[in-house]
């Protein structure tokens, strides 16, 4: 288990800290490489120790090489850092878009409101999930899968068919 990597990080820092300072350095580095923001290094460095407790929560064993597995997963953070970036700009353009036209009424509002709650009312109740999940609570489909103890494409596979059965209720019933 993580018990040396624990015992190691005591013996170093006396806090538990999983991750001595040159791997912490390089978590850094590999962040800072990748493209995050200086602001946002800490926060991936605490990110990359979650992780490693988190294992260790779980009975995993330990990673053969702390050091390398450290610099994979703050690599794959800062992937996910510019995919979020990217959906906060997408979201950012599709608002904007919005606000050029015309506002609707509150009643458009009001019914577009009522079918997207009919048509979630609809929704098998594993796809009706997934979608309160990732789009009312804002969770992403990694902590949505890891929470309901599902694989990612299972959880992608549900987001998938829900939306193309709202799209489908909107469009049917002349909402959208």
């Amino acid at each position: 288990m993580l018990r040396g990597i624990a015992r190691r990080a005591q013996g170093d820092a006396g806090h538990g800290d999983p991750l001595d300072a040159a791997q912490e350095r390089r978590v850094r580095a590999v962040l800072a490489l990748g493209g995050v923001p200086q602001a946002d290094l800490p926060d991936g460095v605490q990110q990359v120790r979650l992780r490693l407790l988190e294992r260790e929560a779980k009975g995993y064993d330990a990673p053969r090489d702390v050091s390398a597995w450290a610099a994979v997963v703050a690599s794959n953070l800062a992937m996910d850092w510019h995919r979020a970036r990217r959906r906060q700009e997408r979201l950012g353009e599709r608002l904007a878009s919005l606000r050029t036209h015309e506002h609707p009424s509150g009643e458009d509002t009001s019914v577009l409101s009522l079918a997207v709650a009919e048509g979630l009312d609809e929704l098998p109740d594993a796809q009706r999930q997934v979608v309160v999940l990732r789009f009312f609570a804002d969770l992403p489909v990694r902590s949505i899968a890891d929470e309901l103890g599902v694989p990612e494409g299972t959880v992608k596979s549900r987001l998938h068919t829900a939306v193309r059965a709202l799209r489908a209720r909107l469009h049917e019933d002349e909402v959208v």
